[in-house]
């Protein structure tokens, strides 16, 4: 399906999305219990700390991350590699909570923030009539680590310390990454493409600039449903030993329960891919919540372990689409000329939205809300959100010059 330079691109984002899993919630909320001993500090406490740091790094995301529009994708590349690795090593030395905040805040801008900014940004402006299945194929790279991980690391926490498997983490990187970088994207540059015969037909599209885009009442509209999904799975995925604990789920219901989540990830990638290539991300934006709003009834009502499936699998369906459209829809209806600072902007808005989440899950269960009440909350938010995209589903098509 893709050429030569295609296909190293595709590889590129499947790696780098796979390696911004170590930056991510569902692996960051795998060692909340360990941290939190170490430490003896509370779950309200914890999400405090981590939205705290989570903000300050999408901060710093909307100014660092626009720079990959100006700087060869290798080198920038290369600079979040060598962050990355730092920030894994730099983790396994907490021992308070200032090392705590400032371990979280570059774990979730490089990993989270960077690493997947990178990947999408560089596959979004490289494919044009592809961009869907490639961005698909490309997300598959966080879906395979959701799928792995979570058992791996369970099952690596009971043979030696989480110190120890950060460091080794931070070998890996330090390794791997840069060898693969330059191997796939030593030869990209700002012009190149994808060969296709819409070129002419992509010229004609205005192509939008970041502070264009902050006066368009449509983007904030679509930011209030594409960062539903981030602010509640990642209230999820850091508040998972809250939930298994609320429930009266085994010790591996949730781990096991990820494979699900992955599983259905990867299969709607795959799908939503095609779709967004025959149907565009716009048609597709409305129905991207409505899993993640069953998701919420099923935590509200259902208590048995099979529900622990159902409830990430059908979250696992909205992360697919909103991997893809994350990235699509923007290239879509704004072009892809300044898509790096755009990008840049709406990752730290979602890193924002996963600071949010952290912070008023948090506050939520030390005021003592019940996960069903939580899961209330967050079911209103997704309706809102879909009401008012429901509403412009018709204006989001792409200003044509």
């Amino acid at each position: 399906m893709f050429k030569s330079l295609s296909l190293k691109v595709i590889i590129f984002g499947f790696i780098f999305t796979f390696f911004s899993s170590f930056g991510q919630s569902f692996f960051l909320g795998l060692f909340n219990s360990s941290i939190r001993d170490a430490l003896s500090i509370t779950q309200g406490q914890f999400g405090t700390i981590y939205a705290s740091a989570t903000l300050l790094s999408s901060f710093l995301l909307i100014w660092v991350g626009k720079k990959i529009d100006d700087i060869n994708i290798f080198k920038f590349a290369f600079f979040v590699t060598i962050l990355l690795s730092f920030s894994c090593f730099f983790f396994s030395k907490i021992s308070s909570i200032t090392f705590l905040f400032i371990a979280i805040f570059l774990m979730r801008f490089s990993g989270q923030g960077m690493m997947s900014h990178t990947a999408t940004t560089t596959i979004s402006r490289y494919f044009t009539k592809s961009r869907g299945k490639a961005l698909s194929t490309s997300w598959f790279g966080l879906s395979t680590a959701e799928f792995i991980l979570p058992v791996l690391i369970v099952y690596l926490l009971t043979v030696t310390s989480w110190q120890d498997l950060w460091i080794y983490i931070s070998i890996l990187v330090l390794i791997f990454l840069p060898i693969t970088s330059f191997i796939l994207v030593k030869n990209l540059n700002f012009e190149s493409r994808e060969e296709t015969n819409q070129e002419e037909f992509n010229q004609k599209i205005k192509q939008w600039k970041r502070i264009e885009v902050l006066k368009d009442y449509r983007f904030y509209i679509v930011c209030l449903n594409m960062l539903a999904m981030p602010w509640i799975a990642t209230g999820v995925f850091v508040y998972q030993s809250f939930i298994t604990e609320s429930k009266g789920w085994g010790a591996y219901v949730i781990a096991q329960s990820f494979m699900v989540y992955s599983v259905l990830s990867v299969i709607t990638l795959l799908v939503a891919g095609f779709l967004i290539d025959k149907f565009t991300s716009r048609k597709l934006l409305i129905f991207m919540n409505i899993p993640l709003l069953f998701s919420t009834i099923v935590l509200m009502y259902f208590d048995i372990s099979f529900s622990a499936f159902l409830f990430l699998g059908l979250i696992g369906i909205s992360n697919g689409l909103a991997n893809v459209l994350g990235s699509s829809t923007w290239a879509e209806i704004y072009g892809v000329r300044y898509i790096g600072s755009i990008k840049a902007l709406t990752t730290a808005l979602m890193v924002f939205s996963t600071a949010f989440g952290t912070a008023l899950f948090g506050l939520l269960i030390d005021t003592g809300f019940s996960l069903e009440q939580v899961a209330q909350v967050s079911f209103i938010y997704i309706a809102i959100a879909a009401v008012l995209l429901f509403f412009v589903r018709n204006k989001l098509n792409p200003k044509y010059l």
